[in-house]
């Protein structure tokens, strides 16, 4: 039994099949491209002005409240806790979608979804932390692949469900219960890390004292996720020299050092004004994506109530999400110079998101509506691929964690920003409709940015070649 138990542990293939698993079940959630009808519907009998202004802003102000402090816990207890409290948290949140009722309890329901959505940070780092460095490309790919799967069969499902065999909104939230139970269930079954990217690093055990031995020895036998990719995340992983370590016997003394290696990451990659220029991109849309995914269904309500109206939900998110996988694919083989040409390109497919947020504000068909949101979530995530991949491959690991948790931290604030001044009743609590004319907007604002910067880039390099063409004849 110890044998095996041993080989499950270090076996790769094992941890990624559970976490794949449960990112699997818990992305199934078939019943979450109909919650504005469920909500508007006589199950919660809810208006449109409650569910907008007062219901879904709750989660954006859960979301930024938990972010921050949900990821350094998920770091400093090694992910699988934080992995455990989101399945809660899906449950909990399922349980009071199907059985409460009222504005204060649906209120409740999205603080406890704020919080399922601030863990996800602990999916795509578990795996990092059991698994060799040789193998991240492999699992990265199967994590991410397995949610998209899943988001795809979950819209598709919901919308066979509705569309052809009558099912009730109320059924499918039943149906959406059963899947986070089981990824719940597929939590309990993961190997506890023994490492982490920042607290729990190669040679952190041997520094601080440990209250359990065994954890310590496996600790030191893990292999180390760091690649030091640069000097400083290099030493960050050294321990300090053995006669210190009686003068550091606390494990606030070493959080405290992280904390402080932390900050000093954060402002040397920000301090690159590539990466500063990406991130800046990142932050902006990730805050306008955020939003518009989350008012979309009520503005699909809006132009075809969902009371009087076939309701095909289901069937846009499946074909949005086949394009999102598929234009994040393209960009694998698309051989362009993004040192040169990102920016214009930022510039371009920010335009076309303005545009298409445009033409939902303007038309009252809810087809063109659908068509927006289609041509709008293709062009984000191909910008977003493009980003995450200009980001990740001038960082190691940990700092490219860093930046990925702290430019969603900041899309968050400017989000709920947005969301206190635009959605929520004790700020403008504008209608929806006019609400997508601002965000519109601001889409086009990003697009001027970064066309600006462009046209700039481009009159800066002609400037130059101009100049060096010249020096001969001045010589």
């Amino acid at each position: 039994m110890n044998c095996w138990k041993g080989a499950i542990g270090s076996n790769w293939i094992y941890p990624t099949v559970i976490i794949c698993a449960n990112g699997f079940f818990s992305t199934m959630r078939p019943s979450e491209s109909f919650l504005t009808p469920y909500l508007s519907g006589p199950d919660k009998n809810l208006t449109i002005e409650q569910v907008t202004n007062q219901i879904f802003p709750v989660w954006t102000y859960s979301y930024l409240a938990l972010l921050l402090p949900v990821f350094l816990i998920t770091d400093y207890v090694r992910y699988k806790p934080v992995l455990l409290l989101q399945g809660i948290s899906y449950i909990v949140t399922w349980l009071l979608l199907l059985f409460a009722h009222g504005v204060v309890a649906m209120q409740v329901m999205e603080f406890f979804y704020g919080m399922v959505t601030a863990t996800e940070v602990a999916y795509y780092a578990y795996i990092y932390s059991v698994v060799s460095a040789d193998r991240y490309q492999r699992v990265t790919s199967y994590c991410r692949s397995i949610t998209l799967v899943a988001a795809t069969v979950a819209a598709v499902l919901g919308q066979l469900l509705v569309s052809l065999a009558d099912v009730s909104y109320f059924h499918l939230n039943a149906i959406t219960l059963a899947s986070v139970s089981l990824a719940f269930l597929c939590s309990f079954l993961l190997p506890m890390p023994q490492k982490s990217m920042f607290f729990h690093k190669k040679g952190v055990s041997e520094t601080l004292p440990q209250p359990q031995k065994p954890v310590a020895t496996l600790s030191s036998n893990g292999p180390s996720s760091c690649q030091q990719q640069d000097k400083d995340c290099a030493a960050a992983d050294t321990g300090p020299a053995p006669q210190q370590q009686a003068e550091q016997p606390k494990p606030q003394n070493h959080m405290l050092r992280v904390l402080v290696q932390l900050s000093r990451d954060l402002r040397d990659c920000y301090s690159s004004r590539k990466l500063l220029y990406w991130s800046l991109w990142w932050a902006l849309a990730t805050a306008g994506f955020n939003q518009i995914v989350n008012y979309i269904q009520v503005l699909w309500d809006f132009r075809a109530p969902s009371h009087s109206s076939a309701v095909y939900n289901g069937a846009v998110e499946a074909i949005a999400t086949f394009l999102g996988s598929a234009t994040s694919m393209a960009v694998g083989y698309v051989k362009v110079d993004w040192d040169l040409s990102g920016e214009l390109a930022l510039g371009m497919f920010s335009a076309m998101d303005a545009g298409s947020l445009f033409l939902m504000y303007f038309t009252d068909n809810i087809w063109a509506c659908y068509a927006g949101y289609l041509v709008f979530k293709a062009c984000y995530m191909f910008l977003i691929t493009i980003a995450t991949f200009q980001i990740a491959v001038n960082l190691s690991m940990e700092r490219y964690a860093l930046m990925f948790g702290f430019n969603n931290f900041v899309a968050l604030v400017i989000q709920t920003i947005l969301t206190v001044i635009v959605v929520d009743s004790k700020g403008l609590g504008l209608d929806i409709s006019t609400q997508f004319l601002i965000y519109g907007s601001y889409f086009a604002f990003i697009a001027g940015i970064f066309l600006t910067r462009s046209i700039y880039i481009i009159i800066s390099i002609k400037c130059r070649n101009a100049s060096v063409a010249r020096e001969p004849i001045d010589h």
